[in-house]
């Protein structure tokens, strides 16, 4: 009886797990908005290799000379390091342009398309398998 209450529990704890993992990843469609697209040419405020997803942090100027601060989500870390990206490419201070779309709650975060850096080479940011339009893969393929 002990057996078996102890494995029930263990059984219990890893069906938790699973849950939980499973509800940390998203869709592309049930955060950001297609039709929002934004555009930054901003300096890089800090960058966050962590899984399951990277973040780029740009302040972006607003006409009125206020600054915002925009958290990107990109790909895994694996994912951009197989794209070139390496971790001394995108250190605060790298003046990047971030082409990407908004998150549906109006907040400054977004998901990222590309980024160009100054002397014109174009990475992929996305992710191409999370419902995203089909301009987020590289090539505009459907996935």
């Amino acid at each position: 009886m002990r057996t078996k209450l102890l494995a029930v529990g263990i059984l219990a704890v890893a069906m938790f797990g699973v849950v939980i993992s499973a509800s940390a990843h998203h869709a592309f469609a049930a955060e950001f908005d297609a039709s929002k697209p934004v555009s930054f040419k901003r300096t890089i405020t800090k960058m966050e290799w962590v899984n399951p997803h990277t973040w780029l942090h740009v302040d972006v100027k607003k006409p009125d000379g206020t600054v915002e601060n925009w958290a990107v989500e990109a790909g895994t870390p694996n994912v951009l390091f197989r794209r070139g990206f390496t971790k001394e490419s995108l250190l605060p201070g790298t003046e990047v342009v971030v082409d990407g779309y908004q998150a549906k709650d109006g907040s400054h975060r977004a998901n990222g398309r590309d980024l160009t850096f100054p002397d014109g080479r174009k990475l992929f940011l996305g992710s191409s398998g999370t419902g995203a339009p089909y301009e987020l893969t590289p090539g505009g393929q459907k996935k």
